[in-house]
């Protein structure tokens, strides 16, 4: 008899899948017995060889979220029903210099794309009158405000916004909507601020755990808010932050 936190027989799209937070949730999703399918702007053969060695099933799918409604037709008949909305990207600059053209790009990718994302997801589950999981993908930025990162700050206070509001409207569906807000994350996006001893130490101050985030700490609650172990809890935001949010 599967387990509570089995996901046997289901079926997975995880976008930003070839690197960093996304490829470690595809990975502890297909753990636990998902089909993962590995979106991204480049290939995720990487991230389907890891898949595939540890004895998983996933596959790879391209998909440019600079296009927003990128995702439209993924759905209708594909079986999926567990998508992680990962894919995002970062621009800096102070908040006086900052361009309309980075504000734009921020926007469509990490709050456009993920809604309408989450919208087609949502009608081909209804249409079926299927139950599944959404979890998006926050940062402890849903929460504060930064410094040199006003679209990714607006996008990300908007992720939680737009996870609460679906989960209110899908949950008499059985589809539960849930975001994950890491904290500092050892991957690519902050090597540069592991490289810097300063910055890193104060950093590092900061957080209750002591020390850097692994991003296979996203990938299992990642597994478990997709599981029938979580299926009573929606509209949550968790923090993956070492504490820091709760100094």
């Amino acid at each position: 008899m599967a387990g509570p936190f089995s996901l046997e027989g289901r079926k997975a799209l995880v976008t930003g899948a070839n690197t960093g937070i996304g490829q470690a949730i595809a990975v502890s999703l297909a753990g636990q017995g998902a089909h993962v399918i590995c979106a991204g702007r480049r290939a995720c053969d990487e991230t389907v060889a890891e898949i595939t060695a540890a004895g998983g099933s996933g596959e790879s799918l391209l998909l440019d979220f600079a296009d927003p409604m990128a995702a439209r037709d993924i759905f209708d008949g594909a079986g999926i029903s567990i998508l992680v909305n990962n894919a995002g990207i970062i621009r800096r600059a102070d908040s006086v210099d900052y361009s309309e053209a980075d504000w734009d790009d921020v926007m469509d990718v990490n709050l456009k794309a993920l809604f309408f994302t989450c919208q087609a997801f949502g009608k081909a589950l209804l249409a079926q009158d299927m139950p599944g999981a959404v979890i998006n993908i926050a940062s402890l930025l849903s929460f504060q405000g930064g410094i040199r990162v006003p679209a990714y700050t607006a996008a990300k206070h908007g992720v939680a916004g737009v996870t609460k509001i679906l989960a209110n409207e899908w949950a008499p569906h059985g589809i539960t909507v849930n975001a994950i807000a890491p904290g500092y994350i050892a991957t690519n996006n902050t090597q540069a601020l592991r490289d810097d001893p300063e910055r890193s130490a104060a950093i590092l101050d900061r957080i209750p755990a002591g020390r850097w985030g692994d991003a296979s700490d996203i990938g299992g609650t990642a597994a478990f808010l997709a599981s029938p172990a979580a299926t009573y809890i929606t509209g949550a935001v968790l923090n993956v932050d070492g504490g820091w949010l709760a100094r």
